[in-house]
């Protein structure tokens, strides 16, 4: 039987809440390990389901993983044996598609299953397998696997169809063991793109143009160990920040970096959200008499496409009609009839767009998560409502957000875990 929580909301918070690393550099990070034999430190990894599965990926393959703090790891990929690899975990967390990337630095041949992850539209890895063929590797379908053999990759010029954030780190990861001179045009700039390419530097690799869409690799012969910290996650501290601006009191969001957030505190501001911004923090009050907004999300630095679920619990009580504008996943707003049970008015458009009409009470209700970030809105959405809200599903939730549950805890809120 799954896990679910229940929540009684409309409990005042208070304290500060500390952000985790971020899920998104760490699974790159964790990838990036393979293309060395020596020892590599991770820190400040965040130890929930989709990484943790990747751990396992990389334990199977014979990679040495050795837990030495509370969030670092030392790790060292001497042997690999992609024969062994736990195909099941590598469907189950869609940060698997990076291993095509890395895994062509150590490997000629090997096989992979399709890489899982959130169901919240077409999500299709044609991109990336179009953008590594260009660099030399092969690879065929065949019924749920993938074949991947290669040479020797070589530098290429690739234009992506798409600001791709897997196809730009598989990319990057695949290029730094290449001959020649890679450069990707159209790279995503994501902080968590950049990241990974600040890992590979400290492992020797030769890359420029990371935060641009033009990005730089000369490939080098061999790259060495390093000890690398993975940056915070700005989708928790976005969360936490619209939690503190939702339920009564107020909160200290700490570790932060602010200049990953700079479109959504914008937004926050513009629709009202009472804030106090410090150099790696950001304390937030209850924030009634909000105001609707249009809300799109974009590549970085817009605003974030994983916060668009978030939001909209505030825009369900801002005075308006709010616009949500997701260009990216045509099933991102399959949280929408969830809402509804609580007492929302919320009207899809289309695929894309939802028009959210408020100020509106919500009422606690029986609500399912379908994914990482549509949980992510319900736990918020419950927080702020009235009388008593149970979650389904909560592994969705576990898979993005490290013991959310007994952190909203020490704030205040009256959430359970319930097995």
């Amino acid at each position: 039987m799954a896990d679910k929580f229940v929540i009684n909301g409309g409990k005042p918070l208070s304290g500060e809440v500390e952000i985790r690393g971020s899920k998104n550099a760490a699974g790159p990070a964790l990838a990036a390990v393979l293309l060395t034999k020596d020892e590599c430190v991770v820190d400040n990894v965040p130890f929930i389901e989709d990484i943790l599965n990747i751990i396992d990926i990389l334990k199977s393959m014979g990679v040495e993983v050795e837990k030495i703090g509370e969030e670092k790891l030392r790790l060292k990929a001497e042997n690999v044996d992609t024969d062994k690899m736990d195909f099941d975990k590598v469907s189950k967390t869609r940060i698997s598609v990076l291993l095509f990337g890395s895994l062509l630095g150590r490997a000629c041949d090997f096989k992979i299953p399709s890489p899982g992850g959130d169901k919240i539209g077409v999500r299709p890895i044609s991109v990336q397998i179009n953008a590594l063929e260009k660099l030399g590797a092969k690879i065929d379908r065949e019924d749920e696997f993938y074949k991947v053999s290669c040479q020797k990759l070589q530098g290429k010029e690739i234009v992506l169809e798409e600001f791709s954030v897997t196809a730009t780190e598989s990319l990057m990861l695949a290029a730094t063991l290449a001959d020649g001179k890679t450069v990707i045009k159209g790279a995503a700039a994501e902080p968590h793109v950049q990241d990974l390419g600040e890992m590979l530097i400290k492992m020797g690799a030769k890359i420029e143009g990371l935060g641009t869409h033009t990005i730089k690799i000369e490939g080098v012969e061999k790259l060495h160990g390093c000890t690398h910290s993975v940056i915070p996650d700005p989708i928790e501290a976005g969360t936490f920040i619209i939690v503190g601006a939702m339920a009564p009191g107020k909160i200290k969001v700490t570790g932060v970096d602010l200049s990953h957030l700079d479109l959504f505190l914008a937004k926050l501001e513009e629709m009202g959200v009472k804030m106090k911004k410090g150099k790696d923090y950001v304390e937030v009050s209850h924030s009634p008499n909000l105001k609707a907004v249009k809300v799109q999300a974009l590549p970085y630095p817009g605003f974030p496409t994983d916060l668009l679920p978030v939001i909209v619990p505030l825009l369900i009580v801002a005075d308006g009609k709010s616009l949500v504008h997701d260009p990216l996943y045509e099933n991102r707003f399959n949280y929408v009839q969830e809402l509804r049970k609580m007492g929302a008015d919320v009207e899809m458009v289309d695929p894309h767009r939802t028009f959210v009409f408020g100020p509106t009470k919500l009422f606690g209700a029986k609500i399912d998560s379908w994914d990482i970030r549509a949980g992510a809105c319900l736990v918020v959405a419950a927080l702020s409502a009235e009388g008593k809200s149970t979650i389904e599903n909560v592994f969705q939730i576990d898979r993005g957000y490290e013991k959310i549950e007994e952190r909203l805890q020490k704030l205040g809120a009256d959430i359970k875990r319930v097995s």
